[in-house]
């Protein structure tokens, strides 16, 4: 009696696994990619949007804008030791002066309202500051070829995982459609066997078997298709324009 339960419960369990895997095939039908292959955007096109885009090379040619600045303004600290000077003044002055003769001497006072203005130029040498312009001017100019080295090597770096995400998409890719293969032959012997084993030319053990297997195969296929998602999507995020597939067979 228990043995006539067990193969009762068994059978009912293959028919409601034959039904899901029935629906989930003709849901998933579409999806195969049937030996396709997707069409990605050029290498360099990609790769010079992720160098347009990157903040960190941004942030490097701003690097080297300021080193820029600063060897210019070194070379122009001369000037602020030479100058021109003008002052101009309104007002009421007392306004002396002194004649003297060979007889006598007498001096005059008076008001009177006036301008005046006085106007001249400067120049100031600091040792110090002559010595050292020379040095501050070198560091500088340093300091701009090491922001620039800097950048290309970011950019070096940039340029480097770009590739190895775009070989590793096509990688991925070509998995998948392997993957999408294999699975679409698996449901077609599932499909298969499970005829068979209404006709009861398969035993219980094979269609269980087989049944695995197949769930194996689907388990594979949907790896390998969100790895395939998550580099193109990471690729796209760092190119900032979404790849505009196309099949080609």
């Amino acid at each position: 009696m228990n043995k006539l339960v067990n193969i009762l419960s068994i059978l009912g369990l293959i028919v409601i696994s034959f039904n899901t895997i029935q629906a989930q095939t003709l849901e998933s039908d579409s999806s195969l990619l049937s030996g396709n292959e997707f069409k990605f955007p050029p290498l360099e096109v990609v790769i010079d949007s992720i160098l347009k885009r990157s903040a960190m090379m941004n942030f490097r040619k701003q690097r080297i804008g300021v080193r820029e600045a600063d060897v210019k303004s070194f070379q122009r600290e001369w000037t602020e030791n030479f100058g021109f000077v003008a002052d101009t003044r309104y007002g009421t002055f007392d306004n002396f002066s002194t004649n003297i003769t060979e007889i006598n001497s007498s001096s005059t006072s008076s008001l009177s309202q006036q301008l005046n203005y006085t106007v001249g130029l400067f120049l100031k040498i600091p040792v110090f500051d002559v010595i050292n312009r020379k040095n501050k001017i070198k560091l500088a100019s340093l300091q701009v070829d090491e922001a620039k080295s800097m950048a290309d090597f970011e950019k070096e770096q940039l340029r480097k995982t770009a590739i190895r995400l775009y070989q590793d998409l096509i990688l991925k890719q070509k998995i998948l459609q392997i993957r999408s293969r294999r699975l679409g032959d698996g449901r077609v012997n599932m499909q298969m066997v499970e005829k068979e084993f209404r006709n009861g030319l398969v035993p219980i053990y094979e269609y269980v078997r087989v049944t695995g297997l197949t769930t194996d195969i689907e388990t594979d296929y949907e790896t390998a298709l969100s790895e395939f998602i998550i580099t193109k999507q990471l690729l796209e995020d760092m190119a900032g324009f979404v790849f505009g597939l196309t099949l080609t067979n």
